[in-house]
Order: C-alpha cells, then structure tokens, then sequence
C-alpha cells in the first residue's frame, strides 16, 4: 500500500520561504517520478514542479519557476519544495503525488495522492 505523507507547510509573509517536505512508501521510491501539485481556494488543482527518478529531469510550472526547487532524496524516500520569494498568489494546499508523467512541459499525476499540506502567504 503507498503512503504519500506531506509535511512543512504554514503562514509566511509575503517574500518569504517554506521548504515542504514529502515522504513516500510501498513503492519503489528511486525508480518513481515524484511531483508537487496545488490547489487554491475556488481554483481547480494545477501542477507545480516533477523531479525523475535520477533528479536528471526536473519541471516546473511557469508560476513557480526561478521562485522554487524541487529535489529528492531517495535513500530517504523523499522528495522536497523549496519555495523562496513566495507571494499571497502561491496560497493554497499543496499536494505530493507519487506517479507523476511528464512531456514536454505537461506534467499529470498518475499516481498516489498525500492528504496535502496548507501553504498561507500573507500580504
């Protein structure tokens, strides 16, 4: 049985930083494209960033890009969000998918969903 459990999320101001943080079991992690979705309040869930298996291929959305890092550790089968800058527009749950296929700069969860951890950027 996967578990995909999230973690790190919180209220920061405007400008600030979160790392979330996002651990993964009953897969095999290190062969597993691993990825960060979001969803804000009255806004339908949107793709955030991917890492392949070997972190040698790495996506982002438009919105986050050059504002986050997404990395993995897969003795520690998990994967984290680095997100720097951040703005009251990044507000919203953010999910850890643990399945996620990529082409081209379209990215789509494909497997296991985490119970999301909530990010609050204040103004």
């Amino acid at each position: 049985q996967v578990q995909v459990v999230e973690s790190g999320g919180g209220l920061v101001q405007a400008g600030g930083s979160l790392r979330l943080s996002c651990a993964a079991s009953g897969l095999s992690f290190s062969s597993t494209t691993m990825g960060w979705f979001r969803q804000a309040p009255g806004k339908e869930r949107e793709f955030v960033a991917a890492i392949n298996w070997s972190s040698s291929a790495i996506y982002y959305a438009e919105s986050v890009k050059g504002r986050s890092t997404i990395s993995r550790d897969n003795a520690k089968n998990t994967v984290y969000l680095q997100m720097n800058s951040l703005k009251p527009e990044d507000t919203a749950v953010y999910y850890c998918v643990a399945g996620v296929r990529c082409s081209g700069r379209d990215c789509s969860a494909r497997g296991s969903w985490g119970q999301g951890t909530q990010v609050t950027v204040s103004s």
